[in-house]
């Protein structure tokens, strides 16, 4: 099974070094590597000191870069699902000139970045994918793509054919609308189908996971605590923090020596809120990082260490607890404050915003009636109490009531896969 690592964090903190390190110590193991950027400033080509873009370049043996341009990607490799886009929302709403002109959703045109790291995946080539993404917000915002897109789809779907069919011809006669046909609808629940498998592939712990990298400074500090908490939200596993620019103890130089004792609280505070992922200290670098060999170097000398690319444990993303009278799910949820958490239920979902994020999570048939009583944290947790109308019977037990969920998800991925063969049937190639 192959490996995605993505690398995250305000910009200026050196991701994009410590990415390019992590990939050379990768591939000099022998193992096959990819480094990907989805920074639309991307600068692999200026770290590499080499012409980098659209096309895969190769660095040295085992290694291999990909600066990513979604636009071009949406329209030159996935032309059918921008094609397919427009036929949602209506081949006549907007004035066409290009195949993106109808994407009405800021940023979605990202997604095609994801898409493109999962087709990488899937060929099998690499046996490690490092993506080298853009600062903290923007890859906030990529990676809630797939999950949103996903539950409107599933919710447009149920009604969506009957819509289609009893409203088609009312809208192309009375406000010249052409609305998406059968064969249309189809199409659509195939894109629906993509964003499913892309949504397990990053939300796999043992396929991907996260790694942040900050400095020792107060804002820099609390915007990492902040992505730790949105990751967790959004259901990605973290697995290691890097602290780069860590000054030495004695540096000859009163100047640097005040930032020493400034960089001091703030490694503290990193390390106390991280007490379950490795934090690895990387130490002020005085070199320029450009060209092959000055990352080479790097690797070295900052990388040497066991695990740099173990899988982190394995956790419970959401965890449900019978209590009397009802359930309690916790979520992991570091650093929150739980009076800052708004939590709203629609029958079978559930809402949870927290400052300008939100996101929504389909819940267990168990609790379709259920009412909200309780908002709590728990040692990083982020406990809710539902209370039933009527007390749950005896038997059904935390581990029954758990493992039902479990098997309610398997059969959901069963089912899943199967309407993905189906539309995969008669066609050429597997991947997507």
């Amino acid at each position: 099974m192959g490996r995605i690592i993505i690398f995250t964090g305000k910009g200026g903190v050196g991701k994009s070094s410590l990415a390019a390190a992590h990939a050379v110590s990768s591939a000099s193991g022998g193992t096959k590597t990819l480094l990907v950027s989805t920074d639309m400033a991307h600068n692999l080509g200026d770290l590499f000191d080499v012409e980098a873009g659209r096309e895969i370049e190769t660095i040295m043996d085992c290694l291999d870069i990909l600066e990513l341009d979604p636009d071009w990607i949406m329209q030159h490799e996935y032309p059918d699902l921008s094609r397919v886009l427009g036929k949602l929302i209506g081949s006549n709403s907007l004035p066409e000139t290009n195949p993106g002109d109808k994407f009405l959703l800021p940023g979605f045109e990202n997604l095609f970045s994801l898409l493109k790291i999962r087709k990488l995946y899937l060929s099998g080539v690499y046996d490690r994918i490092i993506v080298d993404c853009a600062p903290t917000g923007e890859t906030l915002s990529l990676l809630k793509l797939p999950e949103l897109l996903t539950w409107y789809m599933e919710k447009f779907f149920p009604v969506g054919r009957i819509m289609v069919r009893i409203l088609s011809p009312i809208s192309k006669l009375k406000y010249k609308v052409s609305l998406p046909n059968h064969k249309a609808m189809d199409e659509i629940e195939e894109l629906h189908a993509q964003l499913v498998l892309l949504q397990e592939l990053l939300q796999d712990p043992e396929i991907c996971t996260v790694r942040l990298v900050c400095i020792p400074e107060k804002m820099v500090v609390e915007e990492t605590k902040r992505n730790y908490m949105y990751l967790n939200l959004y259901g990605y596993q973290v697995d290691r923090v890097f602290m780069n620019r860590i000054l030495p103890e004695n540096t000859g130089n009163e100047f640097m020596n005040h930032w020493k004792e400034i960089q001091k609280p703030y490694i503290k505070e990193l390390e106390s809120v991280f007490v379950q992922v490795p934090v690895t200290r990387i130490p002020w670098y005085p070199d320029e990082v450009r060209g092959l060999a000055a990352v080479q170097k790097l690797s070295r000398e900052v990388l040497q260490f066991p695990g740099l690319f173990d899988l982190p444990p394995k956790t419970d993303r959401e965890i449900y607890i019978t209590v009397p009278n009802g359930y309690k799910l916790m979520i992991p949820l570091p650093g929150a404050d739980h009076m800052q958490i708004k939590v709203k239920k629609y029958q079978l979902d559930l809402d949870i915003t927290l400052h300008n994020y939100n996101r929504r999570i389909p819940l267990p048939d168990v609790l379709k009636d259920a009412k909200i009583t309780n908002l709590m944290q728990e040692n990083d947790m982020l406990s809710i109490l539902f209370e039933l109308e009527e007390k749950p019977e005896e038997k059904k037990d935390t581990s029954r009531e758990i493992e039902k969920r479990k098997q309610e998800r398997e059969a959901g991925k069963e089912k899943r896969k199967a309407r993905i063969a189906q539309f995969r049937k008669g066609k050429n190639g597997g991947a997507v």
